[in-house]
């Protein structure tokens, strides 16, 4: 094997034995519905596959002096329901209160830091302000992304009415632990064209189903191949931080793959699969056989479709090194970008204050319109205008004008012609699923693969994941929809995984994104395609907002009291999705309270105008309605202007004030 990140070659390899410390066999089910055990053919040799169960009860430090304790606080001085950071003098712990037991896990989102104390408790989980990541508060482990790691846990005892915290003082230092892991048990036992399971795409949802299936005690073969030259890398900051080199914005290091035997083919391209034989056959003629089969291949940006397409610096950003290279051409020089795209506008502001201009050219009047509205995309036109982005609105590129090989100019439908020496495309992308068309797996008229709620295609052992698949949304009473977003693409991942394994998990999170510029972000939650209205609360001048997206729709209720219910139909605006700018954590509140499948009706968000002058509203508490049992959190009550005193809505958001509102991110 040439190394973990080679095409095989003919070499032999045999891969040290890791005995569990507990092994049980897992069981699927047969088309009969009867139990049977879980049994791979690999090479027409049966084997089976065990799971290492992990304890969690246990902490072991075995280094005394890796460990620090102490008493961090009184018992009294935590309600159930709060969380605190500790520090333990050579680092910070979170200390949570829930159910009358104290726990402790570290303190910081291992995804890009955020200080979970200001995130939201509910259930047994804490759930990142930032980005929506969640974690178990018991175990520290990860239960919704994006992160690949989980949170150290940490011990703690009563002791005369004190809390203690023991701690290991690398993990309070790390704030990050990844899951116990097997190994593959012997690669001897394969011919070099055939693996287990076989992964093409090596995105985040190839990288968590790869370790999911490890973190689960899978030790078989696993491949993942990818038409990338670099190992899974964090590809959101190709425009949120174009300098970034490879290295840098890596999801894991190269040895992390060695060490747990997930191999990584680079630069090698599948053209075809033939499922009926178990193919996959690759561009230069090599092919693998597989048992189990993930699709994450992603998609492929558009190009434009006018003369001087294809001259030299037109880019269409899909690595790092397109990236790197249009921050070097575009430094002191004029960039036009078209697309008012979430990757078109992060390239905007990311290139504001390095180029000398930088034009946009959209064809839609106002940014981001179809996704966040007019309202709030008319705000984010304005704060871009504000830093010196000029925009060419309601038109389109008709030719690429070139001088001396290069591109000089710019022209636009509407007859304006733009100076540009650098021009970055980003009007969208299509499915990378050309190579499927006569596989037999079920592709949709746009070319996205459709699958289950358990990541599963229409063919037995073949399942996809993120951006190029269709699955069945929750939160939009399991319409068929596709949602291309970072953190939907670690959980089609996990899902994928776990139904390889036989689980019979089905998919339930609720979609997050966010985006970053100018040292701004905008947090997103929900879904809210085809939304019908916008809710505003706050200061879009100001930048400081929320909006609630909500659609019509018809659906049961069960309403009453905790002891009696009773069905009810009705005909209701539904809130189905959420963004804000500087009101963390909201969104995740909302998040938490749609994945708890609570419904929030347009009428419980739409406020009275007087709730947003100045200073009432930054105030403002919404609690549950007592007839609903909405108990995700206790009834709140909070002291108003003189002319308000408690708003009542049938769910708990909580509309933070300046004192509580995180300091501005650009993460």
């Amino acid at each position: 094997m040439g190394g973990c990140f080679s095409k095989p070659k003919p070499v032999e390899v045999k891969i040290e034995v890791v005995i569990p410390e507990k092994e049980r066999s897992k069981e699927e089910m047969s088309p009969n519905g009867k139990a049977s055990p879980l049994i791979y053919k690999v090479n027409g040799t049966a084997r089976h596959y065990h799971l290492e169960e992990h304890p969690i009860a246990s902490i072991p430090y075995h280094n005394p002096k890796d460990v620090v304790e102490a008493s961090v606080c009184h018992v009294k001085d935590l309600e159930n329901g709060q969380m605190r950071e500790v520090d333990l003098g050579c680092g910070k712990a979170l200390l949570i209160k829930e159910s009358g037991e104290f726990h402790a896990v570290g303190h910081k989102c291992p995804h890009y830091g955020a200080p979970l104390v200001k995130g939201i408790l509910s259930k047994g989980r804490v759930r990142c302000p930032w980005h929506g990541a969640c974690f178990n508060i018991s175990t520290g482990d990860i239960e919704d992304f994006p992160s690949l790691d989980s949170l150290p846990r940490f011990q703690v005892k009563i002791e005369k009415e004190k809390v203690y915290i023991r701690a290991s003082k690398q993990a309070l230092q790390t704030q990050r632990r990844t899951k116990m892991m097997a190994k593959c048990i012997s690669l001897s036992n394969y011919n070099l064209s055939s693996t287990n399971v076989l992964i093409i795409g090596a995105g985040a949802a190839g990288l968590v189903c790869a370790e999911t299936l490890r973190q689960e005690g899978f030790s078989d073969r696993i491949v993942m191949c990818t038409m990338d030259r670099h190992l899974p890398y964090d590809r959101p900051k190709l425009s949120k931080s174009m300098d970034s080199h490879p290295e840098q914005i890596a999801l894991r290091p190269k040895e992390f793959f060695c060490t747990y035997d997930i191999e990584v083919l680079t630069e090698m391209q599948v053209v075809a699969v033939d499922v009926k034989s178990k193919i996959a056959v690759f561009k230069d003629g090599f092919k693998m056989e597989y048992n189990k089969l993930l699709i994450a291949t992603g998609n492929t940006p558009k190009t434009l479709s006018c003369k001087g397409k294809e001259m030299e610096n037109v880019f269409n950003i899909r690595t790092p090194e397109d990236a790197n290279r249009v921050v070097k051409l575009a430094t002191s020089k004029n960039v036009v970008i078209v697309g008012a795209s979430f990757l078109g506008m992060e390239v905007a502001a990311y290139l504001a204050e390095r180029a000398h201009s930088v034009s946009l050219v959209e064809l839609e009047h106002v940014p981001f319109k179809k996704f966040f509205g007019e309202r709030v995309g008319r705000a984010v036109m304005k704060m871009f205008e504000n830093n010196r982005v000029k925009f060419y609105m309601q038109t389109e590129v008709s030719e690429l004008r070139e001088q001396e090989g290069k591109l000089k100019e710019v022209v636009l439908k509407s007859g304006k012609v733009l100076r540009a020496d650098v021009c970055v495309v980003g009007v969208g992308a299509v499915p990378a699923t050309g190579f499927l068309k006569q596989s037999g797996i079920n592709i949709d008229s746009k070319g996205f693969i459709v699958v289950n709620k358990m990541m599963q295609t229409n063919i037995p052992g073949v399942f996809a994941a993120g951006d190029a698949v269709t699955f069945p949304l929750a939160l939009r009473n399991n319409k068929k929809v596709n949602v291309p977003h970072w953190q939907m693409a670690h959980m089609h991942g996990r899902i994928a995984a776990l139904n390889m394994l036989a689980h019979g998990t089905e998919i339930s999170t609720v979609p997050y994104l966010w985006t970053a510029m100018f040292g701004k972000s905008i947090r997103y939650a929900g879904h809210g395609e085809g939304f019908d209205d916008v809710v505003i609360q706050g200061d879009l001048d100001e930048l400081k907002f929320v909006a609630f997206y909500t659609k019509r729709g018809s659906r049961r209720w069960r309403v009453g009291t905790r002891t009696a219910f009773h069905a009810e139909s009705w005909r209701s605006d539904e809130v189905v999705a959420v963004a804000s700018m500087n009101y963390d954590p909201i969104v995740s509140k909302v998040a938490e309270v749609l994945a708890a499948g609570r419904t929030i009706r347009k009428r419980d968000v739409d406020f009275p105008a007087t709730l947003t002058q100045p200073g009432a509203f930054h105030s403002v508490v919404l609690t549950p309605r007592q007839d609903l049992a909405l108990d995700l959190v206790e009834p709140h009550t909070t002291g108003l202007s003189p002319w308000i005193q408690t708003v009542q809505i049938p769910l708990q958001i909580f509309l933070p004030s300046s004192r509580s509102t995180l300091p501005p991110s650009s993460v």
